[in-house]
């Protein structure tokens, strides 16, 4: 089966996770690996990669998701928030709302990224102005955890992911 890794990287996360997967898994099945573009709609399986705004999606991969007409589609990201199954789901589940109808979606995944530094800079901030804030203190732990992701059993967990979905019989 072909297929494409198709990513859009904010913070270098997602780009981190789809040169993982494109480093491990069969290079003679892959098409195309890179930024949204139209060369990679040639493959099967398009192996789609975001980063999380706003819960959902960036706009270059909502932009791009509605193209995918007719293929196999699995998403994958990174969100600076982490360790919530349910959190990750909804994000998924918004994402996979751009994809048109006749589109193959397998199931996703997610796993906790860097936020930048400038979002560090304003939880700093708030916990300065209220050190006792409960929301302020937890997007303090979020920010300090996510220094720390994707780490490595983010990217095995991903490649274990993919190799479930990607036939290993070169069909």
């Amino acid at each position: 089966m072909t297929f494409s890794i198709v990513y859009s990287s904010r913070t270098g996360n997602t780009a981190q996770l789809a040169r993982f997967l494109s480093d491990n898994l069969p290079s003679e099945g892959c098409l195309f690996c890179g930024p949204p573009a139209k060369e990679a709609l040639a493959a099967q399986l398009i192996f789609v990669g975001f980063w999380t705004d706003k819960g959902t999606c960036d706009g270059e991969t909502a932009a791009f998701l509605p193209l995918l007409h007719g293929k196999e589609a699995a998403l994958f990201g990174t969100a600076g928030f982490g360790g919530d199954r349910d959190y990750f789901a909804g994000i998924l589940q918004r994402a996979q709302s751009f994809l048109p109808k006749d589109c193959r979606c397998h199931p996703g995944f997610l796993c906790q990224g860097k936020m930048p530094p400038a979002v560090g800079e304003r939880y700093r901030a708030a916990l300065e102005q209220n050190p006792q804030d409960p929301r302020a203190l937890g997007m303090w732990a979020a920010f300090q955890e996510g220094l720390h992701h994707p780490n490595r059993a983010d990217e095995e967990a991903l490649l274990a992911w993919a190799r479930e979905i990607l036939p290993s019989d070169g069909r």
